[in-house]
């Protein structure tokens, strides 16, 4: 299982939509017969990479695969009776999927005569697929959100303008983080206000080839030659207030699984008071404003012992001087929604 884990962690896989997976054969005798991994979305799975490799070898074999073997027809064809046909004996996996659309694979074999077995080193078949396997349990995408405030806790100035907060060296950061989802979301306030194009930019300053959905949510109508509706990525608008309603049409409409939100204060409270931010990351500036824009809006928090708090999981000093910033990654406390 762990050759089959470091499989499906090679890199330059993509991390969405489709999750990582890596698949070994072994003969009865232990051999390594067939290994294989998935490529990303369109390629084959990383069971059937292993069934070519191995061959007639197969028949017979144990196959010790990350994630359950699929059990539908999408791009390709399910999994489990790939297995079946090429005779192979038994099947171990680490995590049950929890995709309801391509589940129930393992079923599928044992009810065929294959011998089953799941959950060995189920914990770190999760970890490669934190955003997916976190998306299939909930039902909505993971949320991360992000914002820049100055030490006093103000995201933009008395007069309104908040270019720059964060520094160069942390723009250049979040960038990195970007591309780790697949998802952009702002709030219609954020294009008014910023007219920002929520691209995923290389070092260089120019768009990476593969960039996230963007995403607006809101109610009211947007100029259309706003930079987010560029040709530069696609981009959806959700014309709704309601924080959960958005996640679950992405889910369920759009198959995203982990949302990069960066939207204003009143946005912001609007997920936190949902119970809808499953991260924080902060970029601390040190600056004082001793007025403006607040970096989240009111939450209905009466008193210090109802604060939402949470709880710090990594903290790094993005740039130096005077432009440094402090990043803080932030997940809240349990208990707090």
């Amino acid at each position: 299982m762990l050759r089959a884990l470091q499989l499906a962690a090679s890199p330059g896989v993509p991390l969405g939509p489709n999750p990582r997976v890596g698949c070994v054969l072994l003969a009865p005798d232990g051999t390594i017969v067939g290994e294989g991994y998935h490529h990303g979305a369109g390629n084959p799975h990383a069971e059937i990479e292993a069934l070519k490799v191995a061959g007639d070898l197969a028949r017979g074999a144990t196959a010790v695969v990350t994630l359950e073997p699929c059990n539908h027809t999408g791009r390709t064809g399910p999994c489990s009776e790939a297995l079946i046909e090429a005779g192979v004996a038994k099947v171990v996996v680490a995590q049950r999927d929890a995709n309801p659309i391509a589940e129930g694979g393992l079923d599928t074999l044992a009810a065929a005569g294959v011998e089953v077995g799941h959950g060995l080193m189920a914990d770190e078949a999760r970890a490669l697929n934190p955003a997916f396997t976190f998306a299939h349990e909930h039902a909505r995408p993971y949320v991360t959100w992000k914002f820049a405030t100055t030490l006093d806790g103000r995201s933009a100035a008395a007069d309104g303008t908040s270019r720059w907060v964060s520094s160069p060296a942390a723009r250049r950061d979040t960038h990195l983080l970007r591309a780790l989802c697949d998802t952009m979301l702002v709030g219609t306030n954020t294009v008014e206000v910023d007219d920002p194009q929520l691209t995923v930019r290389g070092p260089d300053d120019r768009p990476l080839a593969h960039q996230p959905l963007r995403v607006v949510m809101g109610e009211r109508d947007l100029d259309p030659d706003r930079r987010v509706f560029d040709t530069a990525a696609e981009t959806l608008h959700l014309r709704t207030r309601d924080p959960l309603e958005a996640l679950t049409s992405l889910y369920r409409e759009h198959g995203r699984h982990h949302v990069f939100f960066e939207g204003g204060p009143t946005l912001a409270a609007a997920f936190l008071s949902a119970g809808v931010v499953d991260e924080v990351v902060t970029y601390v500036a040190p600056m004082l404003l001793g007025s403006g824009t607040a970096a989240v809006g009111d939450l209905g928090i009466p008193t210090i012992s109802d604060a939402l708090r949470l709880e710090i999981t990594d903290v790094t000093v993005v740039g130096e001087g005077t432009e440094a910033n402090v990043r803080l990654k932030l997940q809240p406390a349990k208990g707090d929604g």
